[in-house]
């Protein structure tokens, strides 16, 4: 056999397995990704259009959150959390409009104290909390639309109590409770 055609076999070959190491690795990230950011991650290519593009925000995200200090709540300060969610609640009946503010500010405020980063706008915050939370970020997502909506032109009571209830699910999975207490009167789910 000449040199040249075994140069050229040893080249092929070579391309072949570096092709198929970077298939099996992206693959492999494609598969880690999704299992870890959930609809987040379909969402995520939904809003770029490309599945690489999406790789990399999610990373993106993932290195962004790694500098922050994001810890889990002593026992003292959860129930205390609990406790507040459990006013904010109770106003619901009395006042839907008031308690899905602060129903919002009560969330912001738990996530300061983990240690998420709340300076930003709502998207970043959200994208911030899909990297340990990306159950509940899409319900962070909701109840903020409905915010949103409400604070534009007013919704129905019941935008406001599904509004609680989704405030409710991201409180829960931020304070790391968990089964859920009984919903209180008007903020049922």
């Amino acid at each position: 056999m000449e040199p040249i055609l075994i140069i050229a076999i040893a080249v092929v070959v070579i391309a072949a397995i570096g092709t198929a190491i970077y298939l099996t690795t992206r693959q492999r990230r494609t598969q880690e990704l999704s299992g870890r950011f959930g609809p987040e991650y379909q969402r995520a290519i939904e809003e770029t259009g490309d599945r690489g593009a999406a790789e990399q925000e999610l990373q993106a995200r993932e290195e962004r959150v790694q500098q922050m200090e994001v810890r889990s709540l002593p026992p003292e300060d959860r129930e205390r959390y609990a406790q507040e969610w459990r006013s904010v609640q109770a106003r619901f009946v009395d006042d839907p409009s008031g308690s899905i503010s602060l129903a919002d500010r009560l969330v912001q405020e738990v996530m300061r104290a983990r240690g998420f980063d709340v300076d930003g706008d709502f998207d970043q915050r959200a994208a911030d909390v899909s990297v340990h939370h990306a159950q509940a970020v899409s319900e962070y997502r909701q109840a903020h639309d409905i915010a949103e909506r409400h604070a534009a032109a007013g919704v129905e009571t019941e935008d406001l109590r599904q509004a609680m209830v989704h405030y409710r699910a991201v409180f829960d999975d931020l304070l790391e409770v968990e089964s859920r207490e009984p919903a209180a009167a008007g903020a049922r789910s």
